[in-house]
This record gives structure tokens, sequence and C-alpha cells, in this order.
């Protein structure tokens, strides 16, 4: 339906119409016959006409008039995220805590709003403080109009500012910040009569750097991301038995993992406060040492064995021939996890041996596979085959000149399919210890989370202390992704990734999608979250 002009002898005719379909064509017919065009524009009747379908054509008029550059500046600002997870950092104590800490100091802005800014901007979107600037023109968060860049960087470094000599008692491998004080804190405010950390999980991974790395943190080392020709730095994480992170330590990056469990165990204990405590870790970071200093201290521990490495565990403990008890866990929507597992004890020491049945039939079936590979290079030649290390754990060397595969060894790696050991000195049963094991899992998915969704990878910062800030704040929004997903599990599938059209700048702008890297933990539309309702 649309208005039509049409002209006859001297005189202009305006006409309501509409474009029909009959017997096969299409046709305009003529509804209504509105007059001589100057006689309707006088009386104004189009204008009436045009306010009366407005009503119900808003969309078509906003977009009517970004076309023709005729709209005010305009500017959408979403306030889902700011919303939900300022609630969070409420209630997690965050604020309360940073706001404290402040007391006394006289920055001319507030610190508290540039951290909470940057916490946001890791969890929604990623990215570096630069990029912070200027994605936070998208959303409306409290407090925050003031802000600059420069502003963003004095708050990393004031996170990871060493504290004076007086509150350095706890140090052991690294010196104490204003970011151990934040943990120390928030975990104090969480705790209760009931409340006992009674397991710790610990695990390590490492950052690497563009440039430098800092006065310190910034060493050559073996690098878990594959970096060997960059500087980086160690970052240790431990999380409570309810899979909540506690705290977080960072070492240069020549730092061995076996020499930091009993530090870190020991700082733990002092900058908390806990008696009793299990720990548990994986194979990396256990040495004879270190379980002599574990249980020299009188502690619980469930550790991972070198069980490759280990003549004890290789003759003994594997060739065990009781047998195993077994346990199914469901899985919604994938293939249940089903697990192996018993105690064998040589001496003192007691051994779980465990087995991943899935791990160990995609185990095999890679093996299988490198083997064809192999045997058909074989074919071609021996030269590409050393440089390989799938290939070489399989061949032997029968003269100097010539390589050919060893059954002995496809036997022998065939014991591990699917398979890990554990040293423990707790009264937990063999099924019961494996699941306490695997619950480590955790740590790594928070690896995972802060370095590939929360690009905490690589940095840039030349500083210690904005180093240190940089990477407590692509770690403090773990506390908000907990509790979120403890709040969604109760409330049901709430959380959803919705992704709205948004339209930005003046007049002329053009109307974009917002490009989504990850799905997201939040939704929008907030106020279906009831439980955040105030």
């Amino acid at each position: 339906m649309f208005i039509r002009e049409k002209r006859i002898g001297a005189y202009s005719y305006v006409y309501l119409v509409e474009t029909v379909r009959e017997d096969g064509t299409t046709k305009q017919r003529i509804i209504q016959n509105l007059g001589r065009k100057e006689v309707v524009e006088a009386r104004g009747d189009l204008d009436r006409l045009a306010r009366s379908a407005a009503r119900f054509a808003q969309r078509s008029m906003v977009l009517s008039a970004l076309d023709d550059g005729s709209a005010p500046g305009l500017n959408c600002q979403r306030i889902g995220a700011p919303l939900l997870f300022d609630r969070l950092w409420r209630e997690t104590g965050c604020r309360a805590v940073i706001e404290e800490l402040l007391r006394g100091r006289r920055f001319e802005f507030s610190v508290e709003r540039a951290i909470f800014l940057t916490v946001l901007h890791r969890l929604v979107v990623a990215g570096s403080d630069r990029a912070c600037e200027y994605w936070r023109d998208d959303y409306r968060v409290d407090g925050i109009e003031q802000l600059d860049l420069h502003h963003l960087y004095r708050a990393m470094a004031w996170l990871g500012e060493e504290l004076p000599a007086s509150d350095q008692a706890a140090r052991t491998l690294a010196p104490r910040c204003v970011k151990d004080l934040i943990e120390e804190r928030l975990f104090e405010q969480r705790r209760d009569l009931l409340s006992d950390l009674c397991v710790v999980f610990m695990d390590t991974t490492t950052l690497y750097f563009e440039g430098q790395g800092g006065q310190t943190l910034g060493q050559f080392g073996h690098s878990k991301d594959y970096r060997p020709h960059q500087k980086q730095m160690v970052v240790g994480v431990i999380m409570d038995q309810d899979g909540r992170p506690v705290c977080s330590e960072m070492w240069p990056g020549d730092t061995a993992d076996v020499t930091t469990l009993i530090p870190v165990i020991d700082r733990l204990r002092r900058r908390f406060a806990i008696g009793r405590v299990c720990v548990v870790a994986d194979r990396g970071m256990i040495s004879a040492q270190t379980i002599a200093s574990l249980e020299e201290r009188g502690l619980e521990y469930i550790l991972g064995v070198r069980e490759r490495s280990s003549k004890e565990v290789q003759e003994i403990v594997l060739n065990d021939p009781a047998p195993s008890a077994s346990l199914v866990i469901p899985r919604r929507g994938r293939r249940d996890t089903e697990l192996e597992a018993k105690e064998v004890r040589v001496g003192g020491r007691r051994y779980i041996v465990c087995r991943n049945l899935a791990e160990a039939k995609r185990d095999a079936e890679v093996r299988d596979a490198v083997l064809r590979h192999l045997r058909s290079a074989l074919r071609g030649g021996d030269k590409a085959l050393v440089g390989n290390s799938a290939y070489r754990r399989y061949l032997k060397t029968p003269d100097e000149k010539h390589f050919e595969i060893d059954d002995n060894r496809i036997i022998e790696d065939a014991r591990y399919d699917g398979l890990y050991v554990l040293r423990t000195n707790t009264t937990l049963n063999a099924l019961a210890v494996m699941l306490r094991y695997r619950e480590l899992l955790r740590v790594e998915d928070i690896f995972k989370t802060t370095k590939s969704i929360l690009d905490t990878r690589p940095i840039y910062h030349k500083t210690d202390a904005a180093i240190r800030g940089h990477v407590f704040v692509g770690g403090a929004g773990a506390p908000e992704r907990f509790h979120l997903s403890r709040c969604s599990a109760q409330l049901g599938d709430l959380v959803a990734d919705r992704r709205p059209f948004r339209m930005k700048g003046g007049p002329g702008a053009e109307p974009c999608r917002q490009r989504v890297r990850h799905r997201r933990l939040f939704a929008d539309n907030v106020q279906n979250l009831s439980h955040f309702q105030d």
C-alpha cells in the first residue's frame, strides 16, 4: 500500500493505492481518491495519515531517518552484562574489599571502577586494556565516564604493587602484593565456622611475553605455550574443594614446577590460617623430596606419579594381579565415562592404579594410526623417521644404517593406554581418590579460559607490577563465573547467547551486527534472571 500522484489535465491528484494479484497478473487498485494535490497539502491530510501510520511502523521510521541522514546522533548501549556482573561483583565482595584497601590512597580517579571495567571487558569479549577503552562505548557502566586509558594502566600497576617490608612475612618465592590482600580478604569474607579449606588443588602453566617481560618475571624456561624463543612467566592457581579459585601465584619463567609446591602450601597455610589440608597435584610437581616434605608436615596428599619412569611402578605396581573396581559416570548428551581403579601397596607406600576406558580406546586407535603410517614410511626409506617423535618411540636399530619396528615397545606402550597412577597417604578408598584427583581438570579449565577466552597472553606490559595486575585481572572474573554457574544451575538454562543489532554514531551511521568470538556467560536481557532482581 502506497501513495500515488497522477496528473489529469492541468491538475495533479493523490490516490491511496494497493498492489493486488488477479488472474496471475499484478495490478494496482485505487483504494481512495484523496483529491487534488494542492488541496490535500493545504488541509494536511497526508501529514495526519503519516502520523497515524507511524504508530505501527516505528522501526521503519527510524531506519528511514538513518538512511537519509535526518536522524539526530544516536548511540545504543547495552545494559545487560554490566547489570549482571556488577551485581555479582558486589555479592562476591570484590567491590567492598577493593574500596577498603584504597582508603587513604589519594587517586584522582575511581580505581575500583577501572578494575571492574577491565574484568567486565575480559568476561564479555576479552582483549587488551587499549581495546577496552573503545569497547566500553557500547556498554553502560556506572562510574566510568571520567576514566581514560592511563587510568586502566595505573589500576593494573596498583594490583601488582609490592607491599611494604613489614607485610612480607609470608613471602616465599614471590613478593606479597596488593592482589594477595584482595585474595585473603575475599576468602575471609566467605569463611564461617563450618567452612574449611580441607582440600586444595594446584596446577601451573606459563604465559609468554612480547618484549622483555618486566624487571624479573620474564625469563626463558620450559614453555607450555610452545614458545621457547620468547620470555615467559609461570602462573600457579590454587582451587578449593568446591571448585572456587582461592588464590594465584606468579613466578619468573625459569622456575621449575617441582620447586613450587611446598613453598606454596606453606604460604597458603599462613595466609589463610588453615591447619589440616589435603594437597592434590599432578606429576609435574612431584619429587621424592616433595613427598618427604609433605609427610614431615603431616599433610595428606594425592599426587600423580611418573609411571613410565618409575621402576617400582613398572615392575611391581602395574603387575599387581588384583582386580579393579569399576565406576560409570553418566554424562548428559555424551557417552558415559567408564573408569577403573584399584589399590596397590608397596611397603608403606600406597598407590592407586586408575584407567579411563574411553581414553584407553583412543590411545590404542592413535597408536594403530601411527604404526600404519610408520610402516608406509619404512617402505619409502629411513631418513625422515628419526626427527618424528611419534615414530621414534616404536623403532629399534638392528644395525647402524636401518630402522625397524620394535614389537616389544608396542606391547610396553599398550600397558599405559588410558592409565595413570596416583600416590596417596589418605584413608579414602581407591575410587574416591581417583575422583578427587580428576577434579584437577577444573584447574585446567581455569587455565584454558584465562589464556584463550580472556586473552591473557601474550603480555605486553613492561613492569612486574603491571604484569601481575594484568594476570590477576584475567583470573579475577573466575569468582563471578563460579557464582554465575551456581545460580544458573539453580535457575535452569537462563544464560543464553543473544546478540541484537547495535547502532552507533551520528547521522548517516550504518547499523551493524557485533561479531561474537565466544559464547558468552550472560544474557543481554538480565531481567530474566529473577535471582538478581532487587
